[in-house]
């Protein structure tokens, strides 16, 4: 493990795998660095992989108020350690961030490869609730931080009463619970993308960096509709749809198809 740190003094937590052309892996909601671990592993020939701990999680730092321009802010530290710039690689709410960092910090990130940012576009599920970042809060606030995790899981990814019963009684469900004061973090991040309408994605209809877009085959229509309607918006932008693969897909899968985007670049 290795760090840096970012513009506010907060401690970012990162892994290094392999050694070419710098690639930052951004996780989603309820992710470390260690659940970026196979992918980084995957690519680590031809890239130096960059897996890291969000603030607020694992080994970094979490120096409040939080704010979104802090996590990019932290990429910005990481970009700088790696050399000025990177190429960078989202998931789910990780993926918005990233868009967002490369909004903000231009050339410093070349190419950008985004999957399934969790936008609600239409009426085929409902939009998350108004108060949905500040009951968050309040059930941290409040120690009930297995009932956040719960509130997350049931009305973001939409999993079903039996699966998250059972998720409750996991193994791993005490780190889930752990991470549940950052939740409220990534609903910052969304914003208002998750209310049912395309308009909030205009926000990146001027975003230049060049980026592969990612859906999962086997994913809700809502979440393909949002991928597609994203591709859309973004001037420079590919989009793909994995065979087979729902949210979480397959690092054997989509590793290949990062690696041939990026390395791709790298030999153009």
């Amino acid at each position: 493990m290795e760090r840096v740190t970012s513009a506010d003094g907060t401690g970012i937590a990162f892994e290094r795998t392999g050694d070419g052309p710098p690639l930052i892996l951004v996780g989603g909601a309820l992710s470390d660095r260690a659940a970026a671990a196979p992918v980084a592993t995957l690519l680590s020939d031809p890239f130096s992989v960059i897996a890291y701990d969000r603030r607020g999680r694992g080994d970094s730092g979490d120096t409040p108020p939080y704010a979104v321009e802090r996590e990019v802010e932290d990429l910005d530290a990481l970009i700088t350690m790696a050399g000025g710039s990177s190429f960078v690689f989202g998931h789910s709410s990780g993926a918005v961030l990233a868009m967002d960092a490369a909004a903000t910090l231009g050339s410093r990130i070349p190419l950008l490869s985004v999957y399934e940012p969790p936008f609600v576009v239409e009426d085929s599920r409902p939009p998350l609730p108004s108060d949905y970042v500040a009951h968050l809060d309040e059930l941290v606030d409040a120690g009930r931080r297995g009932d956040a995790v719960e509130y997350f899981l049931r009305v973001g990814p939409q999993v079903a009463t039996e699966e998250i019963a059972e998720t409750r009684r996991a193994p791993y469900w005490p780190a889930m619970e752990a991470l549940a004061h950052t939740i409220a973090y990534d609903g910052r991040i969304m914003g208002d993308t998750m209310r049912g309408t395309t308009a909030p994605l205009d926000r990146w209809a001027s975003l230049e960096t060049s980026t592969l877009v990612l859906d999962g085959g086997a994913s809700p229509p809502w979440q393909r509709s949002a991928t597609q309607a994203l591709a859309r918006v973004l001037p420079r932008s590919t989009h793909q749809t994995l065979a087979g693969q729902t949210h979480g897909a397959d690092p054997d899968v989509l590793a290949p198809v990062l690696r041939s985007y990026f390395e791709g670049e790298t030999t153009a």
